[in-house]
């Protein structure tokens, strides 16, 4: 009988906390349109990219995907001209595991638009390696870390000149784990795998607050996000074994691809957010951070590593 008892209560509470999750789900309810916007939007072949893509051409913006993946990309361009009836969606190709394509894509930008409006740094990865890229970084780090930080830097010029404009960097509630200490920052290969990866997102909101504070008075915002759970690719890579029995026991819990891109798309268009800047967002919402994703020296020092790690200057 006890455990009969014990039972309903856990099964009462599991559901009291799933209705909770999906009335809490963030959805953004602005309709607006994007005619004459241009969007870029990397990793918008899969996941929330493609579900964020997708929208943006719906509401009639030029979207550039920018994608690794060439087949991947195509199809996936493919898929949303069709959903979207929009034909100004197109495929680019970027790979953030090499500095020389991030600057051939920048290159490709230039020549194709005087305009950007709506940067979006959503592609990221998981690996279980720690492989090295071409640039001699942990792919980690460099696909969601350094080679969005050089992409950032270089498309400056153009969504300064097109503001008001927006950047909206995919980051996600992770970044609690990460390490803020930079002295080892080529040398990580110390680190686990989910380190590398929250390291890489904490760094991604160190950013996004040194960045807010250099365009102060440019009219180009710039917020970061935490998706939620998500069911994408990136959960099913995740090796450490009890962090995977976790996430399986609430995959009942978890967004699909479009629930999780609202915040994104929310960052992207709503007018609620037009002088918001500098902020982490979680279900369309503000939410609030740990002390050491608001350490505004360490944002500092972060952002003149980094310049010297991409050779941007």
């Amino acid at each position: 009988m006890i455990i009969i008892v014990v039972l309903l209560l856990v099964s009462l509470l599991v559901l009291i906390l799933w209705t909770y999750c999906q009335l809490n789900k963030g959805i953004c309810k602005f309709s607006g349109h994007l005619v004459g916007k241009v969007v870029i939007i990397t990793g918008a072949n899969t996941g929330i990219g493609f579900e964020t893509a997708k929208d943006l051409a719906q509401r009639g913006a030029l979207v550039i995907a920018a994608c690794r993946n060439v087949e991947k990309g195509k199809s996936a361009v493919n898929q949303i001209i069709k959903l979207s009836r929009n034909s100004d969606v197109h495929f680019m190709q970027l790979d953030l595991a090499s500095f020389a394509s991030i600057k051939k894509f920048v290159e490709g930008v230039m020549g194709m638009v005087s305009r950007v409006d709506i940067l979006i740094n959503n592609a990221g990865i998981y690996t279980s390696t720690n492989d090295k890229t071409e640039d001699g970084f942990l792919i980690g780090m460099q696909v969601n870390y350094l080679g969005p930080f050089l992409l950032t830097s270089l498309l400056l010029p153009l969504l300064r000149a097109s503001a008001p404009s927006r950047i909206v960097n995919v980051s996600s509630m992770l970044y609690r784990f990460g390490d803020i200490n930079f002295d080892n920052f080529e040398n990580m290969s110390r680190f686990n795998s989910f380190t590398v990866y929250s390291t890489a997102k904490l760094f991604t909101m160190l950013m996004t607050i040194e960045l807010d504070r250099q365009l102060q008075g440019s009219r180009v915002t710039v917020n970061c996000l935490h998706p939620g759970i998500v069911s994408t690719n990136i959960i099913n890579n995740i090796n450490i074994k009890i962090i995977k029995i976790v996430l399986k026991f609430f995959k009942s819990f978890y967004k699909n691809s479009w629930e999780g891109a609202q915040t994104t798309i929310y960052l992207s268009v709503s007018p609620d957010v037009e002088y918001k800047s500098g902020c982490y967002f979680k279900d369309c919402r503000v939410a609030n951070v740990t002390p050491k994703a608001q350490n505004l020296v360490a944002a500092r020092n972060l952002w003149d590593i980094s310049e010297k790690l991409v050779k941007i200057k």
